[in-house]
Protein backbone atom coordinates (compact mmCIF):
# COMPACT_ATOMS: atom_id res chain seq x y z
CA UNK A 1 0.00 0.00 0.00
CA UNK A 2 2.82 2.17 1.00
CA UNK A 3 4.30 1.36 -2.27
CA UNK A 4 1.20 2.88 -4.04
CA UNK A 5 1.39 5.69 -2.02
CA UNK A 6 4.65 6.68 -3.46
CA UNK A 7 3.75 6.41 -7.20
CA UNK A 8 2.46 9.78 -6.86
CA UNK A 9 5.94 11.47 -7.60
CA UNK A 10 5.11 14.88 -4.65
CA UNK A 11 3.96 12.12 -2.15
CA UNK A 12 7.16 10.44 -2.38
CA UNK A 13 9.91 13.70 -2.34
CA UNK A 14 7.82 15.46 0.28
CA UNK A 15 5.69 13.07 2.61
CA UNK A 16 7.93 11.04 4.68
CA UNK A 17 7.97 7.64 5.22
CA UNK A 18 6.14 7.39 8.86
CA UNK A 19 3.25 9.52 7.77
CA UNK A 20 3.00 7.22 4.56
CA UNK A 21 2.91 4.51 6.56
CA UNK A 22 0.35 5.76 8.73
CA UNK A 23 -1.87 6.30 5.87
CA UNK A 24 -1.91 2.97 4.56
CA UNK A 25 -2.40 1.35 7.65
CA UNK A 26 -5.62 3.38 8.19
CA UNK A 27 -6.80 2.86 4.69
CA UNK A 28 -6.45 -0.90 5.33
CA UNK A 29 -7.55 -0.92 9.06
CA UNK A 30 -10.90 0.96 7.85
CA UNK A 31 -11.41 -1.17 4.70
CA UNK A 32 -11.00 -4.21 7.31
CA UNK A 33 -13.57 -2.87 9.48
CA UNK A 34 -15.84 -2.36 7.01
CA UNK A 35 -15.31 -5.57 5.59
CA UNK A 36 -16.24 -7.13 9.20
CA UNK A 37 -19.18 -4.88 8.97
CA UNK A 38 -20.68 -6.16 5.90
CA UNK A 39 -20.09 -9.49 6.68
CA UNK A 40 -21.97 -9.18 10.32
CA UNK A 41 -24.69 -7.77 8.47
CA UNK A 42 -24.90 -10.38 5.89
CA UNK A 43 -24.60 -13.35 8.19
CA UNK A 44 -27.33 -11.51 10.30
CA UNK A 45 -29.78 -11.25 7.16
CA UNK A 46 -28.66 -14.98 6.12
CA UNK A 47 -30.27 -16.36 9.40
CA UNK A 48 -33.01 -14.36 9.32
CA UNK A 49 -33.90 -15.97 5.81
CA UNK A 50 -33.53 -19.34 6.99
CA UNK A 51 -36.71 -19.40 8.59
CA UNK A 52 -38.21 -18.57 5.46
CA UNK A 53 -36.36 -21.16 3.79
CA UNK A 54 -37.30 -24.08 6.19
CA UNK A 55 -39.98 -25.13 4.04
CA UNK A 56 -38.24 -25.51 1.18
CA UNK A 57 -36.42 -28.69 2.20
CA UNK A 58 -39.06 -30.69 1.74
CA UNK A 59 -39.30 -29.69 -1.58
CA UNK A 60 -35.78 -30.48 -2.40
CA UNK A 61 -36.15 -33.58 -1.00
CA UNK A 62 -39.51 -34.36 -3.30
CA UNK A 63 -37.06 -33.49 -6.10
CA UNK A 64 -34.21 -35.88 -5.33
CA UNK A 65 -36.68 -38.37 -4.80
CA UNK A 66 -37.99 -37.91 -8.66
CA UNK A 67 -34.88 -37.29 -9.67
CA UNK A 68 -33.39 -40.39 -8.40
CA UNK A 69 -35.94 -42.46 -7.93
CA UNK A 70 -34.69 -43.14 -4.24
CA UNK A 71 -36.82 -42.42 -1.18
CA UNK A 72 -34.30 -40.61 1.10
CA UNK A 73 -37.36 -41.29 3.86
CA UNK A 74 -38.95 -39.21 6.88
CA UNK A 75 -35.58 -39.33 8.89
CA UNK A 76 -33.41 -38.03 6.31
CA UNK A 77 -35.70 -34.90 5.74
CA UNK A 78 -35.76 -34.38 9.81
CA UNK A 79 -32.52 -34.50 9.53
CA UNK A 80 -32.22 -31.81 7.21
CA UNK A 81 -34.46 -30.26 8.84
CA UNK A 82 -32.54 -30.39 12.38
CA UNK A 83 -29.80 -29.02 10.66
CA UNK A 84 -28.03 -25.76 12.66
CA UNK A 85 -26.93 -23.48 9.37
CA UNK A 86 -27.36 -20.97 12.01
CA UNK A 87 -24.73 -22.08 14.49
CA UNK A 88 -22.03 -22.53 11.56
CA UNK A 89 -22.84 -19.45 9.92
CA UNK A 90 -21.38 -17.86 13.56
CA UNK A 91 -18.77 -20.56 13.03
CA UNK A 92 -18.24 -19.05 10.36
CA UNK A 93 -18.35 -15.67 11.18
CA UNK A 94 -16.05 -16.08 14.02
CA UNK A 95 -13.60 -17.22 11.89
CA UNK A 96 -13.56 -14.53 9.25
CA UNK A 97 -13.89 -12.19 12.24
CA UNK A 98 -10.39 -14.07 13.75
CA UNK A 99 -8.95 -13.70 10.57
CA UNK A 100 -9.71 -9.70 10.79
CA UNK A 101 -8.46 -9.29 13.74
CA UNK A 102 -5.11 -11.30 12.74
CA UNK A 103 -4.51 -9.25 9.67
CA UNK A 104 -5.15 -6.00 12.18
CA UNK A 105 -2.66 -7.01 14.58
CA UNK A 106 -0.66 -8.09 11.67
CA UNK A 107 -0.88 -4.39 10.42
CA UNK A 108 -0.37 -2.83 13.88
CA UNK A 109 2.97 -4.88 14.36
CA UNK A 110 4.02 -3.72 10.39
CA UNK A 111 3.42 0.04 11.60
CA UNK A 112 6.31 -0.18 14.67
CA UNK A 113 8.65 -1.94 11.63
CA UNK A 114 8.18 1.03 9.16
CA UNK A 115 9.24 3.02 12.28
CA UNK A 116 12.28 0.68 12.98
CA UNK A 117 12.94 0.95 9.28
CA UNK A 118 15.15 4.09 10.17
CA UNK A 119 17.38 2.14 12.30
CA UNK A 120 17.63 -1.40 10.67
CA UNK A 121 20.67 -0.70 8.51
CA UNK A 122 22.60 0.46 10.93
CA UNK A 123 21.46 -2.38 13.41
CA UNK A 124 22.57 -4.72 10.58
CA UNK A 125 25.75 -2.78 10.33
CA UNK A 126 26.70 -3.29 14.16
CA UNK A 127 25.44 -6.86 13.77
CA UNK A 128 27.50 -8.50 10.61
CA UNK A 129 31.12 -6.88 10.62
CA UNK A 130 31.89 -9.13 7.63
CA UNK A 131 30.18 -7.35 4.04
CA UNK A 132 29.86 -11.10 2.72
CA UNK A 133 27.52 -11.60 5.85
CA UNK A 134 26.03 -8.80 5.44
CA UNK A 135 25.30 -9.05 1.74
CA UNK A 136 23.96 -12.10 2.12
CA UNK A 137 21.67 -11.47 4.78
CA UNK A 138 19.86 -8.63 3.00
CA UNK A 139 19.70 -11.05 -0.03
CA UNK A 140 18.01 -13.35 1.68
CA UNK A 141 15.37 -10.54 3.06
CA UNK A 142 14.84 -8.84 0.22
CA UNK A 143 14.22 -12.79 -1.55
CA UNK A 144 11.61 -13.19 0.65
CA UNK A 145 10.09 -9.69 0.58
CA UNK A 146 10.43 -9.81 -3.35
CA UNK A 147 8.83 -13.38 -3.22
CA UNK A 148 6.10 -12.46 -0.66
CA UNK A 149 4.96 -9.45 -2.05
CA UNK A 150 4.76 -10.98 -5.59
CA UNK A 151 2.37 -13.67 -4.19
CA UNK A 152 0.43 -11.43 -2.17
CA UNK A 153 -0.69 -9.51 -5.28
CA UNK A 154 -0.29 -11.44 -8.38
CA UNK A 155 -2.63 -14.09 -6.08
CA UNK A 156 -4.75 -10.94 -5.08
CA UNK A 157 -5.48 -10.06 -8.65
CA UNK A 158 -6.68 -13.36 -9.26
CA UNK A 159 -8.70 -13.99 -6.43
CA UNK A 160 -10.28 -10.41 -7.40
CA UNK A 161 -11.22 -11.67 -11.19
CA UNK A 162 -12.74 -14.80 -9.81
CA UNK A 163 -14.74 -12.95 -7.33
CA UNK A 164 -15.75 -10.76 -9.80
CA UNK A 165 -17.23 -13.32 -12.03
CA UNK A 166 -18.47 -14.99 -9.56
CA UNK A 167 -20.51 -12.28 -7.67
CA UNK A 168 -21.93 -11.63 -11.36
CA UNK A 169 -23.08 -15.41 -11.83
CA UNK A 170 -24.63 -14.70 -8.01
CA UNK A 171 -25.93 -11.68 -9.29
CA UNK A 172 -28.18 -13.44 -12.38
CA UNK A 173 -29.19 -16.19 -10.43
CA UNK A 174 -30.28 -14.59 -8.10
CA UNK A 175 -28.68 -16.16 -4.64
CA UNK A 176 -28.97 -14.03 -1.59
CA UNK A 177 -26.24 -12.02 0.23
CA UNK A 178 -24.08 -12.29 -3.43
CA UNK A 179 -21.55 -10.02 -1.73
CA UNK A 180 -20.96 -12.00 1.44
CA UNK A 181 -20.63 -14.75 -0.69
CA UNK A 182 -18.27 -13.27 -3.20
CA UNK A 183 -16.49 -12.23 -0.35
CA UNK A 184 -16.37 -15.97 1.00
CA UNK A 185 -15.06 -16.86 -2.24
CA UNK A 186 -12.19 -14.45 -2.41
CA UNK A 187 -11.18 -15.35 0.89
CA UNK A 188 -11.00 -19.15 0.27
CA UNK A 189 -9.09 -18.33 -2.90
CA UNK A 190 -5.93 -18.02 -0.81
CA UNK A 191 -6.45 -21.31 0.79
CA UNK A 192 -4.48 -23.98 -1.68
CA UNK A 193 -6.74 -27.08 -3.26
CA UNK A 194 -9.67 -26.62 -1.22
CA UNK A 195 -10.15 -23.27 -0.72
CA UNK A 196 -11.60 -22.85 -4.44
CA UNK A 197 -13.92 -26.21 -3.78
CA UNK A 198 -15.05 -24.45 -0.50
CA UNK A 199 -15.74 -21.58 -2.83
CA UNK A 200 -17.92 -23.01 -4.82
CA UNK A 201 -19.82 -25.79 -3.36
CA UNK A 202 -21.47 -23.43 0.44
CA UNK A 203 -23.27 -20.67 -2.67
CA UNK A 204 -24.62 -23.98 -4.25
CA UNK A 205 -25.72 -25.71 -1.06
CA UNK A 206 -27.45 -21.86 0.21
CA UNK A 207 -28.74 -21.66 -3.32
CA UNK A 208 -30.32 -25.07 -2.85
CA UNK A 209 -32.13 -23.83 0.30
CA UNK A 210 -32.44 -20.67 -0.52
CA UNK A 211 -35.05 -21.63 -4.24
CA UNK A 212 -36.17 -25.25 -2.71
CA UNK A 213 -35.25 -26.18 -6.53
CA UNK A 214 -32.54 -28.69 -7.71
CA UNK A 215 -32.04 -26.80 -11.03
CA UNK A 216 -30.61 -22.96 -9.72
CA UNK A 217 -28.57 -25.32 -7.39
CA UNK A 218 -26.94 -27.23 -10.51
CA UNK A 219 -26.42 -23.90 -12.37
CA UNK A 220 -24.72 -22.54 -9.16
CA UNK A 221 -22.29 -25.27 -8.56
CA UNK A 222 -21.10 -25.82 -12.51
CA UNK A 223 -20.92 -21.97 -13.00
CA UNK A 224 -19.07 -20.90 -9.65
CA UNK A 225 -17.05 -24.21 -10.48
CA UNK A 226 -16.43 -23.78 -14.03
CA UNK A 227 -14.74 -20.02 -13.25
CA UNK A 228 -12.69 -21.55 -10.41
CA UNK A 229 -11.51 -24.16 -12.66
CA UNK A 230 -10.46 -21.90 -15.67
CA UNK A 231 -9.05 -19.05 -13.19
CA UNK A 232 -7.02 -22.11 -11.41
CA UNK A 233 -5.87 -23.90 -14.83
CA UNK A 234 -5.60 -21.17 -17.18
CA UNK A 235 -5.39 -17.55 -15.90
CA UNK A 236 -3.39 -18.73 -12.94
CA UNK A 237 -0.46 -20.61 -14.27
CA UNK A 238 0.53 -18.03 -16.54
CA UNK A 239 0.03 -15.19 -14.36
CA UNK A 240 2.29 -16.46 -11.41
CA UNK A 241 4.47 -18.63 -12.86
CA UNK A 242 7.28 -19.94 -10.93
CA UNK A 243 6.47 -17.50 -7.85
CA UNK A 244 5.48 -20.12 -5.43
CA UNK A 245 8.01 -22.45 -6.32
CA UNK A 246 6.57 -24.78 -3.48
CA UNK A 247 5.80 -28.99 -4.20
CA UNK A 248 2.25 -30.04 -4.43
CA UNK A 249 2.54 -32.44 -1.79
CA UNK A 250 4.72 -30.26 0.56
CA UNK A 251 1.64 -27.05 0.08
CA UNK A 252 -1.13 -29.51 0.88
CA UNK A 253 0.94 -30.90 4.07
CA UNK A 254 1.30 -27.61 5.12
CA UNK A 255 -2.22 -26.38 4.70
CA UNK A 256 -2.98 -29.47 6.95
CA UNK A 257 -0.01 -28.72 9.94
CA UNK A 258 -0.26 -24.57 9.81
CA UNK A 259 -4.54 -25.46 9.32
CA UNK A 260 -4.41 -28.02 12.03
CA UNK A 261 -2.64 -25.29 14.40
CA UNK A 262 -4.27 -22.03 13.69
CA UNK A 263 -7.57 -22.56 12.06
CA UNK A 264 -8.28 -20.69 8.73
CA UNK A 265 -5.92 -17.87 9.74
CA UNK A 266 -3.02 -20.96 9.54
CA UNK A 267 -4.78 -22.33 6.07
CA UNK A 268 -4.36 -18.65 5.24
CA UNK A 269 -0.67 -18.15 5.80
CA UNK A 270 0.44 -21.68 4.82
CA UNK A 271 1.66 -20.43 1.86
CA UNK A 272 3.66 -17.51 2.59
CA UNK A 273 5.05 -19.17 5.76
CA UNK A 274 6.14 -22.35 3.44
CA UNK A 275 7.84 -20.11 0.89
CA UNK A 276 9.45 -18.58 3.78
CA UNK A 277 10.68 -21.52 5.04
CA UNK A 278 12.29 -23.35 1.41
CA UNK A 279 13.70 -19.64 1.29
CA UNK A 280 15.46 -19.31 4.56
CA UNK A 281 16.63 -23.23 4.30
CA UNK A 282 18.41 -22.30 0.72
CA UNK A 283 20.27 -20.09 2.96
CA UNK A 284 22.17 -23.22 4.76
CA UNK A 285 23.82 -25.95 3.42
CA UNK A 286 22.95 -28.20 6.14
CA UNK A 287 19.03 -27.31 5.22
CA UNK A 288 19.51 -27.16 1.99
CA UNK A 289 18.51 -30.40 0.98
CA UNK A 290 15.15 -30.03 2.53
CA UNK A 291 14.45 -26.86 0.66
CA UNK A 292 15.24 -28.69 -2.35
CA UNK A 293 12.88 -31.19 -1.46
CA UNK A 294 10.22 -28.64 -0.69
CA UNK A 295 10.62 -26.66 -4.04
CA UNK A 296 8.61 -27.29 -7.23
CA UNK A 297 11.29 -29.26 -9.47
CA UNK A 298 14.30 -28.91 -6.74
CA UNK A 299 15.77 -25.55 -8.24
CA UNK A 300 15.90 -22.95 -5.24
Amino acid sequence: MRNVIDNAGFMKRFIPTWIKTIIASFFIISLLVLISKMVLLNIENISESMTRYSSNIERVADQINQLLGINIGEEAIKMLNDFEFESYLNSLFNSISEVIGSTVMITFYTIFLFFEEALFERKINLIFTNPEQKTAFSKTINKIEESLSSYLTLKSLISLLTTTLSYFVLLAIGVDSAPFWAFLIFMFNFIPSVGPIMGTVLPALFSLIQFGEITPFLITLISLGLIATLVGSLVEPRVMGNTLNISPLVTILSLAVWGAIWGITGMLLSVPITVTMIILFSQFSSTKGIAILMSEKGRI
